[in-house]
């Protein structure tokens, strides 16, 4: 814990990732105005002791929908990486222990993938089912198992070349129990920086997504539509996208501070050497 404080980078990405948890966690229970609730007379107007952020053009309390809105970012954050891990950490240890035509087609398969950004996956999906919430999650769901699979790949076979995997193989124990007691716990470390940082990029594919129309619908607040809604007054009202800008700007930098910050921190070579 003294390490984590006295790291810069991970206090700060610590900050920044709670102060997003916190406005979420707490528009669950209570927000400043009614997030849904037009108001037509008060719309585009400033920062203000009412309205802290101002207003939208259906006259919408900025920070309430922002708030909101980070519960949606955070919930399809969550979904996509949950997706990526949950499919790509064994498809990535079954190429590692099976090796062979097992591995070729496993890694095959993840090089298609990334062929199909998320942003075209979400296209195509939204051609055949329509834009919505659950099609963005599942586009960046799908290229996140490539990305966890081929880590899980890699970083599994770094540790089959160790010498307690070798010997544990000699005593006669199973490849998966090798990969369930020593494997595993040996990439959890690799895995955790991962997801942080596959996080952080599920966040601005759904701000993306739904600037494009095809993520989170109306009416849930999403933050990439409410740049999209504030381009049009800019030159009236620029607070609508600056805040909306700023909110995605702080959960995807704390989300990579707190990745880069865990990865100082959970590797033991990268902690020797900030000590010396």
């Amino acid at each position: 814990m003294r390490a984590a404080l006295e790291h810069k980078g991970f206090a700060l990405g610590a900050l920044l990732v709670g102060l997003v948890l916190l406005a979420a966690l707490v528009s669950l229970v209570w927000t400043p105005w009614p997030a849904l609730e037009m108001n037509i007379p008060a719309k585009l107007r400033g920062p203000s002791a009412e309205h802290w952020f101002g207003t939208d053009h259906f006259g919408r309390d900025t920070l309430s929908m922002i708030m909101l809105g980070a519960r949606n970012a955070l919930a399809v954050g969550l979904a996509a990486v949950g997706i990526g891990v949950g499919l790509g950490l064994p498809l990535g240890l079954i190429a590692a222990m099976r090796r062979g035509l097992v591995e070729d087609l496993v890694m095959r398969a993840t090089d298609l993938t990334f062929a199909f950004p998320a942003v075209l996956t979400a296209i195509l999906i939204a051609a055949l089912a329509g834009p919505g919430g659950i099609n963005a999650i599942i586009a960046v769901g799908i290229f996140n198992i490539a990305v966890f699979a081929r880590l899980t790949r890699g970083a599994a076979l770094q540790v089959m070349g160790r010498p307690f995997v070798k010997a544990a193989l000699a005593i006669g124990k199973t490849p998966w129990r090798i990969a369930a007691g020593h494997v595993l716990p040996n990439i959890t470390g690799v895995l955790i920086v991962q997801g942080t940082i596959q996080f952080a990029v599920a966040i601005l594919a759904e701000a993306g997504l739904s600037y494009l129309g095809l993520g989170v619908q109306p009416p849930n607040p999403s933050w990439g539509r409410m740049l999209n809604e504030a381009q049009t007054f800019m030159f009236i009202a620029p607070g609508q996208a600056i805040f909306p800008g700023l909110a995605i700007a702080m959960a995807v930098l704390g989300l990579n501070l707190l990745g880069d910050g865990l990865r100082d921190l959970l590797d033991p070579r990268l902690r020797v050497w900030r000590m010396g």
